[in-house]
């Protein structure tokens, strides 16, 4: 799922986290990136529990941490531990589609009619590729929901939800737009791409994926979980802010059912697998360069968001492709440079305090530019 802004005050949670150093590992040639480690100390101080990364590149590779992996301990961020990753998953979804394309199964002006008949109201005038660069009109499914810090999303934490009912829920509302004329970013629209795979190929989303990328890439920490609630091997706890009389109180929401994310932000991974996968995907082994000059091309004019990629100019003028997930209780961005120089992924668990993008949108800039 995309990231949101949410903020939360808890004294007691923010003394907790604050008092807690940081850490790395670097390779030996690498030289000495105190400001990364500041950025991440900056992004713990501010609005998380606990934050790692890692830079790749030409020079090496830096690993990070700071916060902790658990509230209530002292424990470190596991740096090399697995996420939830959220939307990034999008974009591993997208490169599934570009390849069906290359292949000649599908079209990007395919309409969902065409292959979902009868699932979506005026299907027939929206295509692939507005599902993929979110201006398809097509609601959020996310506004039928209850959301944190509500009790009710709590509740629910275990359900498993099919793609087809959170798309009937969604379509039940308005659309957001006519087809192709505004962006409105839609967790929907990726369900729908996911189940256009499974008429396409007669497999899921998530068979493709590990079939297309992640076994020819070896991304040995990546996988969807499908209704599985646990996150295995080293990981950090995960938090959402539940109210609960008059106060509102942070609870460990690590295991959950993913299913409620689907093809729009289910995947679990690490810094190491989500910058491997970027590096080959900007660096044209999973696409070929025409879909890649597609999924790098503005649905509309003014955004930065082509078909399942994002893209962001940094101060030294290097513009950075990838993506960014909220999976409620986990954030994550993960980007490269076009030459491959330099991949960035950063990973915290938020703890409602405050908002860390604009913490986050440095410490990106410090790794590609510093």
């Amino acid at each position: 799922m995309k990231r949101v802004h949410r903020v939360l005050v808890t004294a007691a949670t923010a003394l907790a986290v604050v008092a807690v150093p940081s850490a790395a590992l670097a390779s030996p040639e690498k030289a000495d990136r105190s400001g990364l480690r500041k950025g991440l100390d900056d992004i713990t101080a501010n609005g998380a529990v606990g934050a790692l990364m890692e830079v790749a590149g030409d020079g090496g590779v830096w690993r990070g941490t700071s916060g902790v992996a658990a509230l209530g301990t002292t424990r470190e961020m596991p740096a090399r531990g697995r996420f939830r990753v959220g939307s990034i998953t999008k974009t591993f979804v997208a490169t599934v589609v570009l390849q069906l394309v290359d292949e000649g199964w599908l079209r990007l002006d395919d309409t969902v009619e065409k292959w979902l008949p009868g699932v979506v109201p005026g299907g027939d005038r929206i295509t692939a590729r507005q599902l993929l660069n979110h201006t398809s009109g097509v609601p959020d499914y996310r506004r039928t929901l209850p959301m944190p810090p509500t009790p009710e999303f709590e509740a629910d934490r275990f359900r498993t939800w099919s793609a087809i009912e959170l798309i009937r829920r969604a379509v039940a509302q308005a659309p957001t737009s006519e087809p192709g004329l505004e962006y409105a970013y839609s967790n929907t629209g990726y369900l729908l791409l996911g189940e256009i795979i499974r008429k396409v190929t007669g497999r899921s989303y998530a068979e493709e994926i590990e079939r297309r990328i992640i076994e020819p890439l070896q991304l040995s920490g990546t996988f969807l979980p499908g209704t599985s609630s646990r996150i295995p091997g080293p990981h950090p706890h995960g938090y959402i802010p539940v109210q609960r009389g008059d106060e509102t109180q942070l609870v460990d929401f690590t295991k959950m059912n993913p299913s409620l994310m689907g093809a729009g932000g289910e995947m679990i991974s690490t810094t190491k697998d989500l910058n491997r996968f970027m590096a080959e995907l900007v660096g044209g082994r999973l696409v070929p360069s025409h879909l890649l000059d597609e999924m790098k091309t503005a649905g509309v004019e003014g955004r930065k968001y082509g078909l399942g990629l994002q893209w962001q100019d940094t101060s030294c003028g290097v513009r950075m492709y990838g993506n960014d997930g909220d999976a409620l209780a986990y954030q994550a961005w993960s980007f490269t440079t076009q030459d491959r120089r330099r991949q960035v992924t950063i990973a915290l668990t938020p703890d409602f305090r405050g908002d860390p993008d604009d913490a986050v949108e440095a410490l990106l800039d410090e790794a590609i530019c510093g």
